[in-house]
């Protein structure tokens, strides 16, 4: 129990210490206006209060990532709590608010744009490609798992509710964010609080038996800590997906000055959520139904039931499971929005007329719709993945816009090459990769590792000899469409 206390204690000590460290290292400029009000169309581009845009943030962010990925990483035993802790501090809030705030200075652009204009044109078309794929990928298991659990709780059939969440998804994607997402994600909030917080007091309040900090790897399986353990928990320590959902948020933020609140502060959160989850799966569970044995029996979402109604009782139970429903659906509903606006940026199609929406999402959904009547269970298996090279790239690019703007970079760029050591050591040694010995794994990650540096590192030279401005130009309130366009795609 102390490790879980005081881990959670040095989450919230990380937003008031690091964070505002890391808030000094970019330099936040409280009277430069926001891409809010000076490209606002009333559909992306609106000003909404900091309390709101916080909340939105965490349940774009969250998912089922920060209860899924902690519950499988709990199968390593505590150390599972010091990858939570140092990689939310140090890695995942500084991923968020980097991506937020580079997006807000770059007028409110998404992470194919950023990668473009920081890491070169052909990454530009690549993170594009790759963005779409993996929020594809991510709105349809967001369509499909919440249904699954729904009918479990309902007794309406699966396809119904499949529809249901298809008609809400198409809305929320569609529609100006603050008409739905703006207004319900309040109520959304609320049961996300009490499942979270529910679980938390419970498991302190009862003396829960969660095991004090080891280094020891306790996986039943020996599944070495490095590098899966790293990929198994991404949501709540560092995500990649995070990157696609901040520049959402980036176009509805007020002031450069509440920055650290949504972006950075909301990943913390997203981390204490994940710590109470990976505690609560070490603690609960012994003997024949061991956490490996439920796992195997139903997965994270049998151990999410059984720990919600062991702490809470039936009715209490039922509640903190729709809590955890909330979170795929909060997740999916954006990740479809997110990939419009990327795909409406990238074409430079202005989405003031909601026929122009339409003309991009309707074949997001057709595709998406499709994907449910097929097994695609291989190809999600690469999410894990294909989720932390979303975020090695977006460290890459905080990294350069650090080195350009002569500020301290080594808070993203060691993280950075961490993460590219960790997914290119998981892509040589996973079945899903080229399951290679773990020992040439490690050289064959090295390897990789070091011609990214290099190519980082010509990059840096080439962009040091050109005119380059890292923050974009502020575009005057009201300007004119033909402005707007050029502002949204900056070069490279």
């Amino acid at each position: 129990m102390i490790t879980f206390l005081v881990a959670i204690a040095l989450l919230v000590l990380g937003y008031f210490t690091y964070g505002v460290f890391i808030e000094r290292v970019f330099a936040v400029k409280r009277q430069r206006q926001t891409p809010a009000f000076t490209m606002r169309d009333n559909v992306d581009y609106v000003p909404m209060k900091t309390p709101r845009n916080a909340l939105i943030q965490l349940l774009n962010i969250a998912g089922v990532g920060p209860i899924f990925g902690p519950i499988l990483g709990a199968l390593y035993g505590p150390v599972a709590f010091v990858w939570i802790v140092i990689g939310c501090i140090f890695a995942g809030a500084v991923h968020d608010y980097l991506t937020g705030m580079i997006s807000i200075r770059n007028h409110g652009a998404h992470l194919p744009q950023l990668a473009g204009k920081f890491l070169g044109k052909s990454m530009k078309h690549i993170v594009n490609g790759f963005a779409i794929l993996l929020l594809l990928l991510v709105g349809t298991v967001f369509v499909t798992s919440p249904a699954a659990l729904l009918a479990n709780l309902t007794s309406f059939n699966v396809p119904l509710i499949l529809l249901a969440i298809f008609a809400y998804y198409l809305l929320a994607t569609l529609l100006p964010i603050d008409k739905i997402i703006g207004r319900i994600y309040p109520w959304f909030g609320a049961l996300l609080l009490f499942s979270a917080l529910g679980i938390g007091l419970g498991l302190v309040f009862t003396g829960a038996p969660i095991p004090e900090l080891s280094f020891q790897n306790m996986h039943p399986e020996g599944a070495p800590i490095f590098p899966l353990l790293f990929l198994t928990i991404s949501c709540g320590a560092l995500s990649g997906f995070h990157a696609t959902q901040t520049p959402i948020i980036s176009r509805t933020t007020e002031n450069e000055g509440n920055g650290r609140r949504i972006f950075y502060g909301m990943m913390i959160a997203e981390g204490i959520i994940a710590m109470i989850w990976a505690a609560a799966a070490m603690s609960m569970f012994h003997g024949e139904q061991s956490l490996s044995a439920v796992l195997a029996a139903g997965g994270p979402a049998a151990v999410v039931s059984a720990v919600s109604t062991q702490m809470l009782g039936a009715i209490g139970g039922t509640l903190a499971i729709l809590g955890v429903i909330v979170l795929p659906i909060t997740s999916g509903d954006t990740a479809f929005r997110s990939a419009r606006m990327i795909i409406a940026d990238y074409l430079k199609i202005d989405q003031r007329k909601i026929a122009k929406r339409i003309w991009i999402a309707a074949p997001l959904f057709i595709m998406s719709y499709a994907l449910t009547h097929i097994d695609f269970t291989l190809l999600w298996r690469y999410f894990s993945w294909a989720n932390q090279t979303t975020a090695v790239i977006a460290l890459w690019v905080g990294t350069m816009y650090l080195v350009l703007a002569r500020k301290p970079h080594w808070v993203t760029s060691i993280p950075a090459v961490f993460m590219t050591m960790a997914t290119f050591t998981y892509m040589a040694y996973a079945p899903i990769g080229f399951g290679l010995s773990l020992e040439v794994s490690y050289v064959f990650a090295a390897a990789g590792t070091l011609i990214a540096i290099a190519l980082f590192m010509k990059r840096v030279r080439r962009l040091s000899r050109a005119t380059f401005a890292v923050d974009e130009p502020e575009v005057p309130t009201g300007a004119p469409l033909s402005a707007i366009k050029r502002a949204i795609a900056p070069s490279s």
